[in-house]
């Protein structure tokens, strides 16, 4: 069979389909996390992020039917930074959101508690959203902004993927020299340590020989 023009170009797009496609299931997707937050008590959940990145949340209280139907309990919720700066607080919610550019890396707390409007010894049920990075991104918007649509869109989420993921590795390579240079740093202190003990040890036997033939001396034992 003889490969055309045409027909190259035909096989190149649909490897261009195939491989789009392929790439939108592992585009990182938000999905929803379902929390049962005690009647009394914290509970809270993590996120190591990075520098530099976008983070959209949404959480909303599912009422439970069991209990009167019209009477929804309220959470309220706090987010800080890995430093403890305070990026989200809301108090006697029953839905809310929140949106923040990280400023600095590690780990992102967000804690949630029951409000004061709850059945007594009751648990809540709460939805949270937790879209970070690429799964932030509204394409849509860009869309209808940029005026773009079918391939050139899934282009365009491919690459910002690639980018995502070419970030992930830097800030993995960075970290993994920050660990190298602590482990090289304690590795020093820990021999400077050792000598240091050895040391004390060899002018400790020493003195001890010293002494005691000093003693033998004085007592005519030697």
């Amino acid at each position: 069979m003889a490969w055309t023009p045409v027909r190259c170009t035909a096989w190149w797009w649909l490897l261009v389909l195939c491989c789009c496609s392929w790439r939108i299931h592992l585009l990182p997707t938000a999905q929803a996390i379902l929390m049962n937050l005690p009647s009394s008590g914290t509970k809270c959940v993590s996120e190591e992020i990075q520098n530099n990145v976008v983070v959209l949340a949404d959480y909303v209280v599912i009422n439970d039917a069991s209990y009167e139907p019209h009477a929804v309990s309220t959470i309220s919720a706090k987010v800080t930074s890995p430093y403890g700066n305070n990026l989200h607080h809301q108090e006697n919610v029953t839905h809310s959101q929140f949106a923040f550019t990280t400023s600095e890396s590690g780990n992102y707390l967000a804690c949630f508690w029951v409000g004061g409007n709850h059945h007594e010894g009751a648990g809540v049920t709460l939805s949270l959203e937790w879209r970070i990075g690429i799964a932030a991104k509204d394409w849509e918007t860009v869309a209808r902004k940029e005026k773009i649509e079918g391939v050139e869109l899934e282009l365009r989420k491919l690459e910002g993927a690639v980018e995502s993921i070419h970030e992930n590795l830097i800030y993995l390579k960075n970290r993994e020299a920050e660990m190298r240079e602590v482990s090289e740093t304690t590795n020093s202190r820990v021999a400077r340590f050792s000598i240091m003990s050895l040391g004390v040890c060899v002018v400790v036997s020493v003195l001890q020989l010293w002494y005691l033939k000093r003693y033998f001396h004085k007592r005519k034992l030697i």
